[in-house]
């Protein structure tokens, strides 16, 4: 029998799952939760040495868990990554130092940092690099965040100081400061990364100011980059490495054109395989790298972004205190049928895909005496979903083909009441075949770079809901949550 070990590092917590490459099936699991840090309005960071600890907790709580099992270490074949994207780190290569907190993905501090970018483009438009990158200037990214970083900490633009999104940072450390890479899934979401070469773009890094010896080398996502180098998987080969999202895409096994999957997480995030086609969207979506096996062409998808998507429940119970636990939701928001024209928009830091606006702010309306915690508890799930049905809209839009069934993962679709909210909303048919996609997507990776992996690659069993709701209140209901989201931009002057 043959095994492999999958770090799964998110944004909320770490987590590492071992994974049978006969069966398919994850064996055994760690998760530790991650704090982030909010120092100021719109900003999160998260501390580097707790991504790094938490990390190396997950691996070895799960070899224990394995080895306890009767597991033998000679069969775990190696490591395969996947970690949140666009997260911001730098530190010096001589020291291992972190140099500042890593700045999350969903950092919104610098807005001011993107007017200057793009106002400093011949077009004024922070579409102008679309066509190279795929991307539009946005506080999302991490060339943004980097700029950021040179400009207000001194010590980051020393001759010895190194960047990296979170992959990186994991295999400088697990091969003891050995190896500087990442793969293309992840330098695709930098704004550095030219779609076509596969390699960071001199013009780019020009704009941005940011030297190229501070870039790792980009690698494919499939590949042995390396020997773990300490802990308890010493001398195993780390030989897959994908952003989250990717990995949930491969995890899904969305390996044709037109197939999607949507991961539902602290945000949601919709890819479509395009296959070898960079798309270039017209309706507010990216264009990323889906994957690529090395000696082979890379897979490219397009990608629509919701920043807000679990976080909403985390929102509830930390912030308004609704709910005591994340679960409670489920049952709180079923106890009433309907929200009664209640709509919330949770544009906690803006609006991503298909607006991209960073001058959203969150709004609730349709507020009256008899609203409670529960129609509002109702409102933020179906916000979820909403901001859902317009990305599956804009990618219908620019494939010219109707999605007819969306595969969904992440922690959200534990609930059932959500999912069947879903299909309500899309009027499609929404199937869950496994809530881990991400950990299961990584682990494929590697053990399929590594020869070992000889499972179908999916779950067995599936979950399919399907829509009830008549096409003219879904249209209806459609018409009226775009007229709240219009109702909240443009508040941030």
């Amino acid at each position: 029998m043959s095994f492999v070990l999958a770090v799964d590092q998110g944004t909320s917590s770490s987590r590492a799952v071992l994974i049978d490459c006969t069966s398919g099936e994850i064996l055994h699991e760690h998760n530790v939760p991650l704090p982030n840090l909010y120092p100021n309005e719109g900003w999160a960071e998260i501390c580097p040495q707790l991504i790094l600890d938490t990390t190396y907790e997950c691996i070895d709580a799960v070899v224990d868990k394995a080895v306890a099992d009767g597991v033998d270490m000679a069969s775990i074949s190696g490591v395969g990554i996947t970690n949140q994207r666009e997260t911001t780190l730098v530190w010096d290569k001589n020291t291992g130092k972190p140099l500042y907190n890593a700045i999350v993905w969903l950092d919104n501090r610098t807005n001011e940092t993107v007017k200057k970018l793009t106002d400093a483009t011949p077009t004024k438009s922070a579409n102008h690099f679309a066509g190279i990158v795929g991307l539009p200037i946005s506080p999302y990214f991490s060339a943004v965040k980097l700029r950021w970083l040179l400009d207000n900490v001194p010590e980051a633009s020393g001759g010895d100081v190194i960047f990296g999104t979170v992959d990186s940072w994991l295999i400088w450390n697990l091969t003891a400061r050995g190896v500087h890479v990442t793969d293309v899934t992840n330098a695709s979401r930098t704004m550095l990364m030219n779609l076509k070469t596969l390699q960071w773009d001199d013009g780019m890094c020009q704009f941005f100011g940011i030297p190229l010896s501070m870039l790792p080398e980009i690698r494919s996502s499939g590949e042995v980059y390396g020997e773990i180098a300490v802990g308890k998987l010493k001398g195993k080969p780390i030989a897959g490495v994908l952003g989250d999202q990717q990995a949930a895409l491969y995890g899904q096994q969305c390996l044709q054109v037109g197939q999607a999957k949507c991961t539902y997480g602290t945000g949601c995030f919709m890819l479509s395989n395009t296959g070898p086609d960079i798309i270039q969207s017209k309706h507010g979506l990216l264009t990323t790298v889906a994957y690529q096996i090395k000696g082979e062409g890379a897979v490219y998808a397009l990608e629509g972004a919701v920043a807000i998507g679990g976080e909403v429940v985390r929102w509830l119970r930390d912030s308004l205190g609704i709910i005591s636990s994340s679960s409670e939701v489920e049952s709180l928001s079923n106890s009433v049928d309907d929200v009664h024209d209640l709509y919330f928009v949770p544009a906690f830091s803006g609006l991503y895909a298909p607006y991209w606006d960073p001058t959203a702010r969150g709004l609730i309306i349709g507020i009256t005496a008899y609203s409670t915690r529960a129609h509002v508890a109702r409102a933020a799930l179906e916000a979820v979903c909403f901001q859902v049905a317009e990305i599956v809209e804009s990618m219908e839009a620019d494939s010219g083909t109707p999605l007819t069934c969306l595969r969904v993962d992440g922690g959200m679709t534990y609930n059932q009441s959500f999912l069947a909210m879903q299909a309500d909303i899309l009027g499609k048919t929404v199937e869950s075949r496994t809530a881990e996609a991400t950990a299961l997507g990584a682990g494929i990776m590697a053990a399929k770079t590594l020869g070992v992996w000889t499972a179908g690659g999916e779950e067995s069993e599936e979950r399919r809901f399907s829509g009830v709701v008549g096409e003219d209140k879904r249209k209806e209901r459609m018409g009226r949550w775009k007229e709240a989201v219009k109702r909240s931009r443009n508040w941030v002057q």
